[in-house]
Parts: C-alpha cells; sequence; structure tokens
C-alpha cells in the first residue's frame, strides 16, 4: 500500500481541484485515506480523491458480483469520478474499504424503547454513546418519560420531568469525539406531553442542553388550536386511553412560545408528526418493529427505534446539457437511468454495513472488557442489524438543485423553477422505486415486504398513479428497501462537487478579498491604502457555476473579478442566479418548493427557511404554518445572527460578544503587536494558535494581549514559521481587520491575510472574548477558570470546543507566573510564595520540582 505524507497529499488535491483549497482541506481532512503511526503521526494512504473512488469502486463493484448481471468496477468509477454523477455521503464516503478503522457506514440511527425507568433511561445513554463512537449521529424520543411532579416507586417519590434527561443525553454527546466529525445528537418529544413546553425552553432558559438538536412533534390537532387560539389537552402516557396525567393548555400561547424560541434561537424546530405518519411507508410494517417515533440530527430521515440509513447524493447540474445557454436542457432519460445506478449503489452499501456491523460485533467479542460490561453494546448492535436486514433502508438524495436551476436558466423561487424541480423529484421518485423493484426480482425483496400492507399508503398510490407500471412490478417482485428517498443536508459534498447545497439556492454570488500589492509591481491596481500607507488591491471570490456561467457567456473570469461594485452588479443583474440566493429568495416560494417536493420523498427533507435578522415573531410563526399547510414533514428556521456571538456559561447566563471589544482603560494597542505562533494537537486534530504579545508603555513588561485560534486546516501557514507580528488597520474606513506578517528564509515580509476572517466565527467570537479579558490584564488564573467555563451553544461541535479550549489554557499558561493557590510542592511541601507557575510550568522554588501541563 502506498504512503504519503499530508503535503504531497495536499498539493496533488489542491491540483484535482483546481486551486480550491476549502475542497482541498474538507477531503485530506475528512475523507482521504489515512492511519496513525505508534508515534503519532498520521501517514496518508490516498493522494488525491481519483484513489478514494477507486477504492469505492473496487468494494461496489465486489458486492455487485454476488448477484445478478453486476456492474464492473471500471463502470462504477466513472459513475462516481470526480463528484460529478453520484456522491456516497459522510460516513459511506470515509468507510467505505477502510480497514484502518471499525466503524459503521450508517449516516444516521434513531434509537430507544417505550420503557419509563431509571434503567432503560440509563440504557439508551449508553446505547447513544455506543453508536456515536462508531461515527453516527443519534436521535430518540423523549415522550415516554413521565412529566415532572408524577408519582414514582421511588426515593424521590416523584419524578424530576424531562429536561434532566435532556441534559444527560446532551452531555454523553459533548464527551464522543468521532475523528474530525462531531458527536451529533436530536431529542424530540411529542406536543401532546405535557413536559413539552419545558423541553422547549430548556436551551434556550437552562444553556445546558449544548449537545443536541430539538425538535417539538406537533398534530394537526394543535395546529388547528393553536391558530384558531382553542385549548388543548395534553396526557401521559401521550397515547393512552387512560392517561394517568392530564392538563388544559392554551394552544396558542404555547405556539407562541415555540415560535418565540424559534426566533430567538433557531430552536426548536418542528416536526408535523400527522403528516410523517400518514405518509410513512415502513409504518405499514409496525408488527415488525417499523414504528416511526423520532429523526436523525438534521431531520432529513424520519426512524423506528434501532434502525439506521446510509446516504448518497445525485449531482443534478451534472445532467444539464449545454449549461447556461439558450439550448440549455435537462437529460431526463440519462437522469433516470443514472438513479437506477444510484439506488443499486445504495442496496450494494447495505451489504458493506452489514459486514461492517459484523466487524464491530467481532471487535467487541475480543475486547477485554467483562461480558456484562459489553452486554448493552452488543444488544444494540444485535437490533440494529436485525433492522437493517429486515428493511433494507436506503437514503438516496440530491445535490445542486440551485445550481441546475440556474444552467437551465430558471430563477429559484420563481413558481417557474418551483415546478421543474417537483418535477425532476417526481422523476427521481419513480425510478429510484423502479430500481428497487428491478432488485426484488434480481436480489430478493427485502424480508418483511407485502404487497397488500401497503395499498393504502398515500406515498405509494402517488407514485403507481403516475406510473402503473410500478403496481405491476410490486405485485410480482415486490420491493428490495422499505423506504428509499430523502434530501439531506449536502455540506461536504457540495463543497467537493463545488455546486450549492442539497435543494439551497447559491449561498452567495461573489465576495471581495484583498491582496497587497508589492512596491515594486507598476502594474498593480490601487484600491485602497491602510493606515500605514500599505496599498491593497481588491479582487472578487465567486460562486464556482457564476464563474462558468461568464465564461460560457463569453466573459474574462479574471477582468470580471478586478471589477468595481457597480459594474459587477450590472453583470449579476444578467445571469440566472440574480435575486435568486439564500437572502433573496422569498419564504414563502422557498416553503412551497419543499411542500411540493416533498411529496415525491418518503423520508423528509433537511432544509433551513434563512430570514433575516429584522423579521417578526409573525412572519416565522407564518413560515411553520405554511409549511404545515403545504405537506411539509418538518421545518428550521434561521434569524440571520440568532445565534452568532451568544456564549453560554455553566450559571446558564449568556453575553453578546459584539463586533468590537469596548477598550475603556485597556492599554493602547498600536498597530503592530509581536506574535507568538502555538501549535497543538489534541484528539489527533490539528490546532494553532496566534497570540498577540504587548509591551507595557511604562514598565516594558511583555504580557499576552489578544488571541486568534482554530483548527490549523483552516489557515495553512508553513511549519517552520513560530514568530512574527499581527498588523491591524481599519478596513473599510471602520471594519478593524488583523493581517498576520512574518520574515521567510530570505528575509522578505510576507502577509497572511485576514486573521480575524481565518477561522469558523464561533472560534473567531470566543477569541474576542478572551482577548477582552487579556487586554484588561485580568488574573491570568482567572482567564484560564472562565475559559473552562465555556459552552458551545452546538451539539455538533461541542466536542472540539473542549480540545480548542485545552489549547488555549495552554497557551496562556504560559505567561501565567503566578502563585499556584491551594496545592503543595509533593516532594517538599512548599506552599504559596514558593510553589509558582513559571512559562505555564508548575515550579516549586524550593527543592526544584517541576510540572509541565
Amino acid at each position: 500500500m502506498n504512503f504519503y505524507k499530508r503535503d504531497e497529499v495536499y498539493d496533488a488535491t489542491l491540483k484535482y481541484f483546481k486551486g480550491d483549497t476549502l475542497a482541498t482541506d474538507v477531503w485530506v481532512n475528512k475523507y482521504s485515506l489515512k492511519d496513525t503511526t505508534s508515534d503519532g503521526q498520521t501517514i496518508y494512504h490516498e493522494k488525491t480523491p481519483d484513489d478514494m473512488h477507486r477504492r469505492l469502486a473496487k468494494e461496489l463493484h465486489r458486492i455487485e458480483a454476488k448477484y445478478e448481471n453486476p456492474l464492473s468496477e471500471d463502470f462504477i468509477f466513472d459513475l462516481i469520478k470526480n463528484f460529478e454523477y453520484i456522491i456516497p455521503q459522510g460516513s459511506p464516503m470515509a468507510g467505505i474499504g477502510n480497514d484502518k478503522q471499525v466503524v459503521s457506514l450508517s449516516n444516521c440511527f434513531v434509537i430507544g424503547n417505550p420503557a419509563d425507568s431509571y434503567g432503560s433511561i440509563m440504557q439508551v445513554d449508553e446505547e447513544q454513546i455506543q453508536l456515536m463512537k462508531r461515527r453516527g449521529g443519534v436521535g430518540h424520543d423523549l415522550s415516554h418519560i413521565r412529566p415532572a411532579g408524577t408519582p414514582v416507586k421511588n426515593s424521590a417519590l416523584t419524578s424530576t420531568g424531562i429536561v434532566p434527561f435532556m441534559a444527560r443525553y446532551s452531555n454523553s454527546t459533548n464527551e464522543v469525539a468521532q475523528g474530525g466529525r462531531r458527536g451529533a445528537l436530536m431529542l424530540t418529544v411529542s406536543i401532546k406531553h405535557p413536559d413539552s413546553e419545558s423541553f422547549i425552553d430548556a436551551k434556550l432558559e437552562q444553556g445546558k442542553v449544548t449537545g443536541a438538536n430539538i425538535s417539538v412533534k406537533v398534530t394537526d390537532e394543535f395546529m388547528q388550536a393553536a391558530i384558531n387560539a382553542k385549548m388543548y389537552t395534553q396526557c401521559y402516557p401521550i397515547d393512552s386511553e387512560n392517561p394517568i396525567h392530564c392538563k388544559e393548555i392554551d394552544a396558542h400561547k404555547l405556539w407562541k412560545k415555540i415560535i418565540h424560541n424559534a426566533w430567538k434561537s433557531a430552536e426548536p424546530g418542528v416536526l408535523f408528526w400527522d403528516t410523517v405518519m400518514k405518509e410513512s411507508i415502513p409504518d405499514c410494517y409496525q408488527d415488525h418493529g417499523f414504528t416511526t417515533v423520532s429523526t436523525n440530527p438534521c431531520g432529513e430521515i424520519v426512524l423506528c427505534p434501532y434502525d439506521s440509513c446510509r446516504l448518497l447524493a445525485v449531482n443534478l447540474y451534472s445532467f444539464v446539457e449545454s449549461p447556461f445557454t439558450k439550448d440549455a436542457w435537462f437529460n431526463i432519460d440519462k437522469f433516470k437511468q443514472y438513479v437506477i445506478y444510484a439506488e443499486r449503489f445504495m442496496d450494494d452499501i447495505i451489504d458493506l454495513e452489514i459486514e461492517k456491523i459484523d466487524k464491530i460485533m467481532k471487535k467487541i467479542e475480543t475486547d477485554p472488557e467483562s461480558e456484562n460490561t459489553k452486554r448493552v453494546e452488543r444488544e444494540t448492535w444485535i437490533k440494529i442489524m436485525d433492522m437493517t436486514i429486515k428493511g433494507r433502508r436506503t437514503g438516496l438524495g440530491i445535490t445542486a438543485e440551485g445550481d441546475m436551476l440556474a444552467a437551465l436558466g430558471l430563477r429559484y423561487g420563481t413558481k417557474e423553477a418551483t415546478d421543474f424541480s417537483i418535477e425532476i423529484h417526481k422523476t427521481l421518485a419513480i425510478s429510484a422505486y423502479k430500481s428497487s423493484a428491478i432488485m426484488a426480482k434480481e436480489r430478493g425483496a427485502f424480508p418483511v415486504y407485502n404487497y397488500e400492507r401497503e395499498l393504502n399508503n398515500p406515498f405509494i398510490q402517488r407514485l403507481i398513479e403516475i406510473d402503473p407500471e410500478l403496481n405491476e412490478m410490486f405485485k410480482k417482485y415486490g420491493r428490495r428497501n422499505i423506504a428509499l428517498l430523502t434530501i439531506a443536508p449536502t455540506g461536504s459534498v457540495s463543497i467537493l462537487t463545488q455546486t450549492t447545497s442539497g435543494i439551497e439556492p447559491a449561498y452567495l454570488v461573489s465576495y471581495k478579498r484583498r491582496r497587497k500589492i508589492n512596491p515594486t509591481d507598476k502594474s498593480g491596481r490601487i484600491d485602497f491604502t491602510d493606515a500605514e500607507g500599505v496599498k491593497w488591491e481588491e479582487y472578487n471570490v465567486f460562486h464556482h457555476k457564476f464563474e462558468t456561467w461568464l465564461s460560457i457567456n463569453g466573459y474574462n473570469i479574471e477582468e470580471v473579478k478586478a471589477m468595481k461594485e457597480q459594474d459587477l452588479k450590472g453583470i449579476i443583474e444578467k445571469s440566472p442566479y440574480y435575486k435568486a440566493t439564500s437572502n433573496d429568495v422569498d419564504w414563502v416560494e422557498k416553503v412551497r418548493m419543499q411542500g411540493g417536493i416533498q411529496k415525491f420523498v418518503d423520508h423528509s427533507i433537511s432544509v433551513t427557511v434563512n430570514l433575516p435578522n429584522n423579521v417578526t415573531e409573525e412572519i416565522v410563526s407564518k413560515v411553520y404554518e405554511t409549511g404545515w399547510h403545504s405537506g411539509c414533514k418538518g421545518m428550521t428556521v434561521y434569524r440571520d445572527g440568532s445565534r452568532q456571538g451568544v456564549i453560554m456559561s455553566t450559571e446558564g447566563t449568556t453575553q453578546n460578544v459584539v463586533p468590537e471589544q469596548q477598550e475603556n482603560n485597556a492599554e493602547p494597542r498600536g498597530k503592530k503587536l509581536e506574535c507568538e505562533v502555538v501549535r497543538f494537537t489534541n484528539n489527533k486534530e490539528k490546532w494553532i494558535g496566534f497570540l498577540g504579545i504587548k509591551t507595557h508603555d511604562k514598565t516594558g513588561e511583555k504580557y499576552p494581549y489578544e488571541l486568534f485560534t482554530g483548527l490549523a486546516d483552516e489557515f495553512f501557514i508553513h511549519p517552520s514559521v513560530e514568530k512574527g507580528e499581527i498588523v491591524k488597520f481599519k478596513e473599510d474606513g471602520s471594519k478593524s481587520r488583523y493581517d498576520f506578517v512574518y520574515k521567510d528564509k530570505d528575509g522578505y515580509n510576507v502577509t497572511m491575510e485576514g486573521l480575524s476572517r481565518a477561522f469558523s466565527r464561533e472560534f473567531w467570537n470566543y477569541s474576542k472574548l478572551v482577548s477582552a479579558l487579556l487586554r484588561h490584564r485580568m488574573h491570568l488564573p482567572s482567564v484560564i477558570n472562565v475559559i473552562d467555563g465555556l459552552q458551545m451553544d452546538d451539539g455538533e461541535k461541542e466536542a472540539a470546543f473542549g480540545t480548542w479550549k485545552s489549547g488555549v489554557k495552554r497557551i496562556i499558561k504560559k505567561y501565567n507566573n503566578s502563585t499556584v493557590s491551594g496545592e503543595s510542592c509533593p516532594e517538599c511541601g512548599a506552599t504559596g510564595p514558593d510553589l509558582v507557575y513559571d512559562s505555564g510550568c508548575k515550579t516549586c522554588k524550593k527543592c526544584g520540582w517541576s510540572k509541565c501541563e
């Protein structure tokens, strides 16, 4: 097997993606096959995505060869190479053919049992952890837990209710790291449950449920009561004919609370549960365990307990012939055939997942723990295996919807574009179900398939009404898979395909960057001169397929990149992306689009309705109500800025990090600061910190003044660089910008632009908070205590945040030369002034003992 160093892989992949650093970073860090040596070094076994696609093709062909009419390895490779047509998502892309890790290929799991006892609640907690450590995202429902204040037969006498267990499950998620992927959890509860209001408030008011997304399952009855300002009765158990506890509530008031919280913090999401259950095909087999109870963390797969799903996307843009011309057309025949292949690959991946579960089971058997310790993990995977085999569920979806529409000259958010999208998804559904019937003929139907059971299912009826041939195929052969379709968020996939994500429109058409002009370069155009007289040239960065539109329509891309704002605006207005980006699209039409497409997606759709910051709560309510009326199964609303800059402390208080910290009586910064570059590795993740060092104007003392940090792969700098300067200037006359400047081996200044934009927003905001404490000379041990108390308000990032905190504390401790309080030297017993921090290490001045943390 080949071995490569990271630089070799990075350079080759950067060439593969034609200079796209973001796509390169994503593939190298998340999907290239790699391993860790005994001394902690990472070695790479794949140089470019071509190697990965060959790995996937070999494994898919190996499974194909077990059945009739197998597809060849080269044919499969041609369908998946270059991320052009068919793209396995996430876990399948990372895990297929990967013998370096014992992981699942499933992206999504739902677990849980209806028992209301501490034992069953703790068991679900352990099951969740065991699945997350194998790379899966997990969801489960809490509606079976008795509400607060109801009697229990233990020493407490009454139940604590749902919220404490939300915190428990959230904390467990935060503890699980998944090697570049964060643990992800969805918690749901029925609006019928008497504790649903506490559930809805838990994240906003308590500040403890940071490791989970939450969604409330609302019924048609509740929606009607809320809209008509009627009373609504909640009972426990929620569907019991003889409940032990009931209460009557004001439905409109509770709905307003859901809306307020969603407006303020983007949660809870809403699941229209009657629509979910009415449309669900697996629920035709409830006596076989297929009762839908919850959803995966992003909401696109509604699942039964201990069922799982794998994801794969079809790139819609690639089926547009002559894109961005008057002759553009969608190759529907090619699309139908490739969807049939894509569903075959999905079924092949189920066989590969069964093999993976076998390996996980063998790993459990050989682990040194006691049989009792391994019991829950073993039983969990036995149940997962059983549901996988019985249902053979798949998650076939799409990406690049926005670019497909633009390439055809259709403007996202118009009725014409929406109608076309609905037709495409109708075709996808028919073709995928036809593929599943063909495979049933060749490979056999899923074990519990029964034609009669599904006759009255609305989704099945919709398909066979459009294509009666499907009905005959189902009668004769059955179907290979119990449910087939979804539309997942395709964040990483869209970066690799260089297209829009999922069914979303383009986020932005263009944004600006600057580069410094070399004083000797007479050809450079000066657009901006900073406070120190340094000259800068502005240029535009474009959405990938907008560049394609420019090229096809005869524009010189480099000339357009150099255009002034007004000139560029005129060109954008001529393109199909004009008024078709996230901030421009009319939310009513977007929700109508989601509802129309949902009728041809048997699972669900992960989509967020983006709204401007100044929208009212009434508008948010209308979004949800429109989604309900349109046939959506679930919705999330994000109001611009509603979650940015909110820092949760362990006491549940919040602070809003404003764009610029007020200096008050802090010593003025000056234009330049000495900078120390610090690299640290935790949990196999590589991080980088830029620590600005201030020299006191009067005493000459050096002390940490400001901090910029994040994942190292987001800001590449040569490993030999350890020092430099942070240069601050005003950008556009108001907003501050920070660049890192260092000398190369020949003594020339090199500028790395935009420390303030190099890292993800969360770490930029947290770094600003720490910087404010540092520049005001807060006692460094107290700064460290503050950092310890911070929590990330995003479950998927909480695990990484622990890594970040450890590294930041390590940086700051280097400058902590204060007395160690509350401890004594383990060698001589010295305390007080003799036991100090010296460059981050505990040191005893009396006997010389030292320990570095």
